[in-house]
């Protein structure tokens, strides 16, 4: 398995291969890789000749220093899981310098609003960050096809946004989330809970699978009432946010009608690490 840690380099082994007709699948990752990933590298490898796996914790889409500080580095681990998929795999795992040069800052970018909602109103410039080391990577890999899980639904939309208004010439595709065997979505985040955490953390998915049912027959604000009322009676689980919202615009729902589709998504606290979901109701 190579393992590149420089641009220059990993250009050149890509465009050899381009020029043999290869075609490339890439799946951007921020590392403490786990079963979710490894999904998304055999999606990439069953429709493109060679995957490129990047593994970066990028700096510019943290609002927290202490997010940024505390996120598991362990790409040692990580390599070591991928061989378990394909030994063909290629890896870049660049330094800061290496990306960004001396100045690691976001770009601003305007995704048509989208990157206010949701997920944009609890951390500022999040999604500029998101834009920023998307874009220079999809520019450094050059894939044809990149591969996002829908856990981050709001970044799989701004990131085919960012394709389209910038015509970057990469297929996005979105791959379903997958699950611990107790329900909740598969992250790097998980790894820190401490267990009691663990144990609660299934109440997440169990709420979302609740209020996929009462779609049917409730109006959004009245499950949006009820999501609220099950997370202020836990005693571990804080809810930031509930939203039903149009899986286009990503706004929340004022009436429901037949002709939309609608997902809806959650933001939690499990002590002080921060747990996000969500689930399509129709």
């Amino acid at each position: 398995m190579t393992v590149f840690r420089d641009k220059t380099k990993i250009q050149k082994h890509i465009a050899y291969y381009k020029a043999k007709g290869s075609t490339f699948g890439f799946v951007p990752t921020m590392g403490a890789l786990h079963q979710g990933h490894l999904a998304l590298v055999r999606e990439a490898l069953a429709n493109n000749t060679i995957c490129v796996v990047s593994i970066f914790v990028n700096p510019t889409q943290f609002n927290n220093a202490k997010d940024l500080e505390k996120y598991p580095r362990t790409l040692e681990k990580d390599v070591e899981l991928l061989e378990t998929v394909s030994k063909d795999i290629v890896i870049y795992a660049p330094t800061v310098a290496d990306v960004y040069g001396t100045d690691a800052k976001a770009e601003h970018f305007s995704f048509d609003g989208l990157e206010f909602e949701m997920e944009g109103k609890f951390r500022k410039g999040h999604f500029d960050g998101v834009g920023t080391i998307v874009k220079r990577l999809f520019e450094i890999v050059k894939p044809d096809q990149a591969y996002f899980g829908e856990k981050d639904y709001q970044q799989l939309v701004i990131i085919k946004k960012l394709t389209q208004k910038y015509n970057l010439p990469v297929k996005v595709n979105g791959c379903k989330i997958h699950r611990e065997q107790s329900g909740p979505a598969m992250s790097s985040r998980n790894i820190r809970l401490k267990s009691n955490y663990k144990m609660a953390a299934p109440f997440i998915y169990q709420t979302l699978q609740a209020a996929k049912l009462k779609f049917g027959t409730k109006s959004a604000n009245e499950i949006t009432a009820w999501v609220e009322n099950q997370f202020a009676k836990h005693k571990l689980l804080e809810l930031e946010y509930f939203i039903i919202a149009d899986v286009e615009t990503l706004q929340p729902v004022k009436r429901k009608t037949k002709t939309k589709t609608y997902r809806a998504f959650i933001a939690t606290y499990a002590d002080d690490i921060r747990l996000i979901d969500n689930i399509a109701l129709n």
